[in-house]
């Protein structure tokens, strides 16, 4: 007796339906093995932006270093290019980037010199010229030329610093350190022993 003659009988038809429910059965149950490990997959996004050379990740809550430091050059540019015209500005693009424990304190500094800046007529403007990251802290270090003019005096060239660490929560980019001095990067290895003692 051949295949198809035994399929053609009753026992036959009947022995067919019982493997056609068990494989039902093992598909549906693979789709939501499938379903429940898709899920627990976290989303990672691959760019690559025409600002940036090459390719760049951002995870829900990481990104690659690329892209840490591109925000971070966001950042001190932002910064560091603010006259009496744009400094309202200033503060509406910033606010949502600062995280909880630094939020209260940048945004009460950036009040304390938008008053300066708009009753003397200051502009400053800022030009990066090195970009470094520390690895180890996840701290980028932008670096350049500040300059400050107003009517009443000359202007005033400096080397400025900015110290910043860039977060991500839920794909966001959050500030959690922003530090503004003037010189080079202050790293772990350019403080003095005896001043990282508590």
């Amino acid at each position: 007796m051949t295949l198809g003659d035994f399929l053609s009988t009753w026992r036959g038809t009947t022995l067919e339906n019982r493997v056609w429910r068990i494989t039902v059965l093992v598909l549906v149950a693979s789709n939501l093995i499938l379903v429940g490990l898709v899920g627990q997959v976290e989303r990672t996004v691959v760019l690559v932006p025409p600002v940036l050379e090459g390719e760049v990740t951002i995870a829900r809550e990481y990104a690659s270093q690329e892209v840490e430091e591109s925000w971070g050059v966001y950042v001190a540019q932002l910064l560091g290019n603010v006259g009496p015209t744009t400094v309202d500005g200033l503060v509406r693009v910033l606010d949502p980037l600062l995280a909880g424990g630094l939020h209260r304190e940048v945004m009460a500094s950036i009040a304390d010199q938008t008053e300066a800046i708009k009753r003397e007529n200051i502009a400053m403007h800022f030009a990066p010229q090195t970009v470094a990251y520390d690895t180890a802290t996840r701290t980028v270090f932008v670096t350049g030329q500040h300059k400050t003019e107003g009517p009443a005096a000359a202007p005033v060239l400096n080397r400025r610093t900015y110290e910043l660490r860039v977060e991500f929560r839920n794909y966001r980019p959050l500030i959690t350190h922003l530090e503004v001095y003037r010189g080079d990067p202050r790293t772990m290895r350019d403080t003095d022993p005896e001043d990282a003692k508590p």
